[in-house]
């Protein structure tokens, strides 16, 4: 008997996972809050004897290192892999015992493209194909994106990701299951997973890089990149390093002058809280980041890196699931945090600082003389449509173009809200007039908006 247990990574959109028997397991890509994966061991009440990488992560910083240290597993990283600890280095076609019981074993597929190094893992019971971790290769619909190592390797990948993809469908049976860590919303995915699971016999039909040739899925693959995030290159070299154990325990409490004072030093304060919330109060010069969005990846990818962070939320539940949030990407101890609402935060004779909220339809009803319209979205967003006039600028750009924002009331879209959210509290700790657009770009069209294509 075996068992698969996915550990998902939601604000990231990646997955881990714990594979094994009755007594010993191995675990695949593990995330940096390495207690996770313990607590589904000591669930399925078995040991953790081996834990493998698929690949050195441009996303997150790896828990591999300190998980196998901890547990004392075995830790398999691809032999090509340039590391500066010590691991056992896995080349193509090695197998590795994992419950010799149940007959579980792993064997290295050398799958190239994401990474030079890239491998992905064949789980095989009594020698059988059950399924493949693959890492960043074959992804759910599509492929990990080949641009993070070298711009100039970035061709030369997208051509391996095309025949790694076909190796793995020619070496294994059509009803061994799809296991990649990217494509859930991770920006190392080329576009986003076309479900929630899958087969080599799935993807065979459905996904590109199977059913096109090399040189029409290469140059498609190549058009549809997408922005990378500023954090990523970060992660490489933290993980090739060995990233060091985390600190999850609590930060030290900040009161209102010490929140002052962080703000007046050029700190970021950030808030937690949902839009609404913030937008009807908050400090004034803190950033609206909320805990339900995709935290990690837009507090990483705008903060100059290295600059100190103070939490605010409601709850302290809130803070410690940021901070867990947090130390995936590299940020790894926030400067103080604090609980409450504004009215705990501001100090005292002082008033919560605020901004309205609105809807394309009061958009519409608005002179376009009399605002500005902010298109935060991604360029690859806005290739799909854009509000006649608007000014494109972004989200993760924005806090360094600021100026390039026009004189005058500021009304700031994306495509749902959240990162308007974002940049409306920007804008607002810059001292502009906002408003913040808290709508689904949908309804732009329906409000009466004209819309332009590029």
């Amino acid at each position: 008997m075996f068992f698969v247990d996915t550990i998902e990574v939601p604000g990231l959109g990646n997955r881990s996972y714990l594979a094994g028997g009755e007594r010993t397991a191995v675990a695949v890509d593990p995330p940096r809050d390495i207690d996770r994966v313990i607590a589904a061991a000591v669930r399925r009440g078995v040991r953790i004897s081996h834990v493998v990488e698929t690949h050195v992560h441009n996303d997150y910083v790896t828990g591999g290192l300190e998980l196998a240290r901890v547990t004392g597993a075995a830790y398999l990283v691809p032999a090509g892999a340039r590391v500066s600890f010590a691991r056992v280095p896995v080349r193509d076609g090695d197998r590795t015992e994992i419950d010799p019981e149940a007959g579980l074993t792993l064997r290295a597929l050398a799958t190239p493209g994401h990474t030079p190094h890239h491998t992905s893992y064949v789980l095989e019971e009594s020698g059988a194909a059950i399924a493949v971790f693959t890492g960043g290769s074959l992804l759910i619909g599509t492929v990990g994106r080949p641009d993070l190592v070298e711009p100039r390797l970035t061709a030369n990948l997208a051509r391996a990701q095309h025949a790694s993809a076909h190796r793995l469908a020619a070496e294994l049976p059509d009803d061994t299951a799809v296991l990649p860590t990217h494509g859930f919303g991770s920006f190392c995915s080329s576009s986003q997973a076309a479900g929630d699971d899958s087969t080599i016999g799935n993807e065979k039909v459905s996904n590109e890089a199977l059913t096109r040739d090399v040189d029409t899925f290469v140059a498609d693959l190549l058009s549809g990149l997408d922005d990378i995030p500023a954090y990523y290159t970060h992660m490489g070299p933290a993980n090739a390093a060995g990233p060091v154990p985390v600190d999850l325990t609590p930060p030290q409490v900040a009161d209102a002058d010490e929140i002052a004072a962080r703000l007046a030093a050029g700190e970021w304060v950030v808030d937690l809280r949902h839009r609404v919330a913030f937008a009807e109060g908050h400090v004034a010069g803190s950033f609206n980041f909320e805990a339900e969005g995709q935290l990690a990846t837009y507090l990483a990818w705008l903060i100059p890196w290295g600059k100190p962070v103070t939490l605010l939320a409601e709850t302290a539940e809130q803070v410690a699931a940021a901070q867990r949030e947090l130390v995936r990407v590299g940020i790894d101890r926030p400067a103080a945090a604090a609980t409450g609402g504004p009215a705990d935060w501001v100090r005292e004779g002082e008033a919560p600082a605020s901004f309205a909220r609105g809807t394309f339809a009061d958009l519409a009803g608005r002179s376009r003389d009399d605002v500005v319209v902010l298109d935060v979205r991604r360029a690859s967003e806005r290739d799909s449509g854009y509000v006649e006039g608007s000014v494109h600028i972004p989200v993760h750009t924005l806090h360094r173009r600021l100026d390039e924002v026009p004189d005058g009331e500021v009304w700031v879209h994306c495509a749902g809200g959240m990162r308007a959210a974002i940049a409306a509290s920007l804008l607002d700790a810059a001292g502009r007039h906002v408003v913040a657009v808290d709508d689904s770009f949908d309804a732009a069209e329906k409000a009466g908006l004209a819309l332009r294509t590029p």
